[in-house]
């Protein structure tokens, strides 16, 4: 009786050890929620951006370089020189009628420029004392990108002095000369030009203004 008493023990030892090995083993099995360690970071993925990097948007007009457009910057004022000369183009009268403003990129560099203007009649150095006039923009404005030495251009159409010697103006107000004007560019500062044949004369203080545009306007 006593043998066999200890033939059962023996055996009921050996399944328990059978069993407690198959338990280890299950939990060491891969992809276990458990893994018995404290260390997330260890088992979490690294994040990744799945979508691209945003860059700065890309001129895609073309300057007088013939070139397409790429992520270039804005064209800062003393990279400009600017110009400006009646238009063959312009209202009956004998005041300025119009006059085309010519911008050229003086730097080693490719820049952008684009918006309309802002206009004042320039007070001879004294600019707290120029005179803004009202411009009316014309056409949608797009972004011109400009090689090195390349050109862009602007047209602004004043309401035109009538008549012979100091002239008048239909509005009855009287016509106003401005030896230079300040034309005004967005994030590309302000620029005094005068005309390459007399002064801007005008009436009423308004007038329309084009975008800048990479074709020479007329």
């Amino acid at each position: 009786m006593q043998k066999s008493s200890i033939s059962i023990r023996r055996g009921a030892m050996a399944v328990a050890a059978v069993s407690v090995a198959a338990a280890m083993m299950t939990g060491c099995q891969p992809g276990d929620a458990e893994t018995g360690s404290d260390d997330v970071s260890s088992t979490a993925p690294t994040a990744t951006s799945s979508s691209p990097v945003s860059s700065p948007a890309s001129s895609t007009s073309t300057g007088t370089s013939g070139s397409t457009g790429t992520s270039v910057k804005t064209c800062t004022p003393n990279s400009l020189k600017a110009s400006a000369y009646q238009a063959a183009d312009r209202p009956t009268g004998t005041g300025t009628g119009a006059a085309i403003v010519q911008f050229t990129n003086t730097t080693a560099k490719p820049c952008v420029l684009q918006g309309h203007p802002t206009v004042a009649g320039a007070a001879n150095g004294s600019p707290e004392l120029n005179v803004p006039l009202q411009v009316t923009p014309v056409g949608s404005a797009s972004p011109v990108k400009l090689a090195p030495g390349a050109q862009a251009w602007l047209k602004l159409t004043f309401v035109q002095v009538q008549g012979e010697g100091d002239g008048y103006c239909e509005s009855g107000s009287a016509p106003v000369v401005y030896p230079t004007m300040v034309i005004g560019l967005p994030n590309s500062g302000a620029h005094q030009v005068a005309l390459d044949d007399g002064q801007f004369a005008e009436c009423d203080g308004t007038l329309t203004a084009t975008a800048v545009t990479a074709t020479k306007p007329s």
